[in-house]
Formats: structure tokens, sequence, C-alpha cells
């Protein structure tokens, strides 16, 4: 395996910067759809509200509130939601 040379990385990354700035350049953007209510993912992924809220590393009351409607999942909460519903797999590993 080679080592990375971190420097060039760097400037490699300033040039783009400037590109883009220089307007020679754009920029590739995503629109990331809402995940599943946190409900729906966790019912698939057959886990407990406590269970849930464990992985989710929020507590039991947080997903009472999301379930119940009182609550959104904030931004991070979202992203692992997303996680989730796209990778069950991933949640059963950490379970």
């Amino acid at each position: 395996m080679s080592e990375r040379d971190i420097s060039l990385e760097i400037l490699e990354g300033i040039k783009e910067i400037k590109a883009y700035k220089a307007g020679k350049v754009s920029l590739k953007t995503r629109q990331l759809k809402e995940p599943a209510s946190p409900q729906a993912i966790r019912k698939r992924l057959k886990l407990s509200q406590a269970a849930f809220a464990g992985l989710m590393g929020v507590s039991l009351r947080t997903v009472q509130d999301w379930e119940q409607g009182r609550r959104e999942p904030s931004g991070p909460a979202k992203s692992l939601l997303r996680i989730a519903e796209q990778h069950p797999e991933v949640c059963a590993e950490l379970v």
C-alpha cells in the first residue's frame, strides 16, 4: 500500500477551490431524501424503543418523542436514520 502525500492532497484541494471560485468548475449536488419515520425503521429492525435509543445514541424519551410527533430528528440523527434504513445489516452488527 502506498503512503498518502497529504501536502499534495492539500495543494490539489486549494487548486479546486480556486477553480470553483473563478467559475471554471461547478460542484456536484445531491438531494437527500427524507428517511422513513423512526418508528418504521425501528420496527423493520425489530428493536424495542430502548434498544433503538441505545443504537442511535439518544434517550428513550427522545425516541418516544420522535414516534409521537413531538420532536423531529436532528441532522446527525437523520443521517443515522438514513444509514439504518438503507443498510440495516450495519445496525444488526452493532446490536
